[in-house]
């Protein structure tokens, strides 16, 4: 294959877009040996290419059976189920206390409105008041 061509197909193969047949091509053209010079580096990407497609993994791998330890899961279970009884009781306590709040506001409010109509009173005292102390001042 001429020295043009292959160049232009380590070009796409560093791309990404070479077909089967043409990486089969550059790899048969670097595999042979006789290699330009400029391009020996991939040489050496080719070989390992070659060399790691026969190569197997034969070594026996143990897997041992897992033990279910159900008794540490049953345990686990009670400790969420008391959790939850607690945290759920205190929840339902918070609700109660924000409700009790809640109608206290409401009964200050109240009482609030009903001494304001009362000091609306004041302020006609407040006038007769400054009223006396002319008089008794002029006098």
């Amino acid at each position: 294959m001429e020295l043009h061509n292959i160049e232009k197909l380590i070009e796409k193969y560093l791309e990404a877009t070479t077909t089967v047949a043409e990486e089969e091509a550059l790899k048969a053209y670097f595999l042979k040996g006789d290699v330009a010079p400029h391009l020996k580096e991939y040489t050496a990407m080719f070989t390992y290419f070659s060399v790691a497609k026969e190569e197997t993994f034969t070594k026996q791998v143990p897997l041992k059976p897992r033990k279910r330890n159900y008794k540490w899961l049953s345990v686990a279970a009670v400790a969420v189920l008391v959790f939850g009884i607690y945290y759920g009781n205190d929840y339902r306590e918070q609700k109660e206390a924000e409700y009790v709040l809640q109608q206290t506001k409401k009964a200050f409010s109240l009482i609030a409105q009903n001494l304001n109509k009362g000091t609306e009173k004041l302020v006609y005292l407040n006038k007769f008041e400054e009223a006396k102390n002319k008089i008794y001042k002029t006098n």
